[in-house]
């Protein structure tokens, strides 16, 4: 870009001159292989989560019982990830990707999803009444066969008890991923 200007006195001369603007854009060299890695694992943490508790939601609403505060909660938290790395996209389109976006978007996610994390491992192995230890007295020593209503009672009874250690460790996952992209942004923005 080119900045003209011209300066008039009082006297009959004028003296023109041209300035050049230069603009100095920071790159930072994010590896492709890693960053590509961590968004497919996270969109697959993310999406479980989303999967699993709106399931949950729909039990709840089928058998009338109130939903837990913790399964919206997680719904939410999950789609926060899935439009962190939406705009993860966009600035990469845009190439302006910064390591400081990256790590202070993934430290906000990794409060949120090591909250989640938290109630679920609660719930799960909590000390009194916990679903791991319900589902193993009452799911995972049991092995219905047949065409029974009982069978398939207790096939969707392990199907819930599956459910829930598949969002724990789903859980376990995005904290632990959500960490190592914070360790990554500062090593890009070191290396830079």
């Amino acid at each position: 870009m080119v900045a003209k200007s011209t300066v008039t006195g009082y006297t009959r001369s004028s003296m023109t001159y041209n300035r050049q603007l230069t603009s100095h854009v920071r790159t930072y060299n994010w590896p492709p292989l890693l960053l590509n890695f961590w968004i497919f694992v996270m969109l697959l943490a993310s999406c479980t989560l989303i999967g699993v508790f709106a399931t949950f939601v729909e039990i709840q609403n089928q058998l009338l019982l109130p939903i837990p505060w913790y399964f919206p909660y997680l719904i939410i938290v999950a789609c926060l990830g899935v439009i962190f790395i939406g705009i993860i996209y966009w600035l990469i389109a845009q190439r302006r990707l910064l390591p400081a976006i990256v790590m202070i978007g993934a430290f906000m996610l990794f409060v949120l999803w090591l909250v989640g994390l938290v109630v679920i491992a609660i719930q799960l192995f909590g000390p009194d009444d916990s679903i791991q230890s319900v589902c193993s007295i009452q799911v995972f020593n049991r092995n219905p066969t047949g065409q029974t209503e009982a069978t398939m009672a207790w096939l969707q009874q392990r199907n819930i008890c599956q459910s829930w250690q598949l969002a724990f460790s789903m859980s376990l996952i995005g904290v632990v991923f959500l960490i190592w992209v914070m360790i990554l942004s500062y090593q890009v923005f070191a290396n830079s």
